[in-house]
């Protein structure tokens, strides 16, 4: 059974399903909302989600708000959540749930995260966290430098303890720690051939089908080749079959730990030297967001042909199909969805050289500067062809539902808590 939507004036936790199989999302939005869906596409397991707002709150009192709204009459086995859950504190509060088999997946984690202005109850968040890990009886990471980051980080946070601190932290938390992509389930899309003002004969990539989903082709050209030269500063200012400008787009939350402030210096940069380039800036916005999206708004409004988030995830799909460019500047990230979202629809990838993008992407997509990033932008907008008939280079068959089903299943079967 399908978990439910959410009411905007709905007060308590939401449930779907009455299986054995007890999944609790207090964050119930974006990736985290995709996920629990998929679990329970085709399960009768049981769903309870909280709305995707508020995102402190829901980390300090999800669990005080399921130990007072989870039925005590059960047959539960095994308990799956999100790492925004204090599991250690629900365990405590309903000691009939520490027999379950306790699964925490982590979409990301909270001891490396960059906050603008670091505060002393920061620390909670990923202590948390901590607390949660030694509950469980499995910790699943959504990437290897997800785990790889917490793990690593263990030491230096709990430095702020004052002694005695906590020790052998890293070995019990890694011990019962692995990896398993975050699963995504993508229909096959369609990019637009205007590109092109006289498209030679294509070719079509083989893309994952979902029925019941718009079904369309993905084309590039037949004499694509997969390395044109991407770091070379050679040919011409512009392709003799240009027609339409580059398109880059930014499909991130508008916040600082995605860094806008570097999208749109480089963005500025291009303007200045007079290149030709559209922009579409999607994803999540929120009532408190960084300045430079509104003080760059007006000054790129020429260039800008999206502005926002798109509720639509179709409208979503075809803004990318119709992108050549899909730029990273995230200073946080460890896995990025709609990053790997739009390379299925198409778009070349630029990254940063770190966070996990090196895990993902090789290295003919990765910046290592500011400079490196305004260098190859600046080539592209004068030879957009080179994006545009370039087959990327990334195996999307490694994230795909269809995958990693059979291994979120077989973890969902396992039984035995601690």
């Amino acid at each position: 059974m399908s978990s439910t939507g959410h009411p905007k004036n709905h007060k308590h936790p939401l449930s779907a399903g009455s299986g054995p199989v007890l999944l609790l999302e207090p964050f119930y939005g974006g990736s985290h909302k995709q996920l629990m869906d998929l679990l329970v596409q085709d399960s009768d397991w049981t769903l309870w989600t909280l709305p995707s707002h508020k995102w402190h709150w829901r980390a300090r009192t999800s669990a005080l708000v399921y130990s007072q709204t989870l039925p005590r009459d059960h047959q539960y086995r095994v308990l799956f959540c999100s790492s925004v859950l204090n599991l250690c504190e629900l365990v405590a509060l309903r000691p009939d749930l520490a027999r379950l088999k306790k699964i925490l997946y982590f979409h990301e984690n909270q001891l490396v995260y960059p906050r603008q202005k670091p505060q002393h109850r920061d620390f909670q968040y990923g202590y948390n966290q901590i607390l949660s890990c030694l509950v469980a009886d499995e910790v699943v990471f959504n990437s290897q430098f997800n785990l790889d980051s917490f793990v690593g980080s263990l030491r230096s946070f709990l430095k702020q303890i004052p002694d005695p601190r906590p020790q052998d932290l890293e070995y019990r938390i890694r011990s019962k720690s692995r990896v398993l992509f975050f699963p995504l389930d993508l229909p096959q899309v369609e990019t637009t051939l205007h590109r092109w003002s006289h498209p030679p004969l294509f070719r079509a990539r083989d893309l994952y089908q979902r029925p019941g989903i718009y079904m369309c082709v993905c084309f590039f050209r037949s004499d694509a080749q997969s390395e044109p030269g991407l770091d070379s500063d050679g040919g011409p200012e512009r392709a003799p079959d240009q027609v339409q400008p580059l398109h880059i787009v930014w499909p991130h939350r508008w916040e600082h730990d995605k860094n806008p402030a570097l999208l749109f210096w480089v963005l500025l940069r291009l303007k200045d030297r007079g290149l030709d380039f559209r922009v579409s800036v999607l994803g999540e916005r929120f009532s408190e967001e960084p300045e430079v999206f509104a003080e760059s708004r007006d000054l790129l409004e020429d260039h800008i042909l999206h502005w926002g988030f798109l509720e639509s995830k179709d409208q979503f799909y075809k803004v990318l199909t119709e992108s050549d460019l899909v730029l990273s500047t995230a200073k946080h990230e460890f896995y990025g969805v709609s990053m790997l979202e739009a390379v299925h629809c198409g778009c070349f990838p630029l990254v940063p050289d770190a966070l996990v993008y090196p895990e993902i992407f090789p290295d003919q997509y990765r910046y290592r500067t500011p400079d490196q990033l305004c260098k190859k932008l600046m080539r592209f907008c004068k030879r957009p062809d080179l994006v545009r008939t370039h087959t990327v280079q990334v195996d999307m068959s490694r994230f795909s539902w269809t995958t990693l089903k059979p291994q979120f299943l077989d973890l969902l079967s396992q039984t035995g808590g601690t």
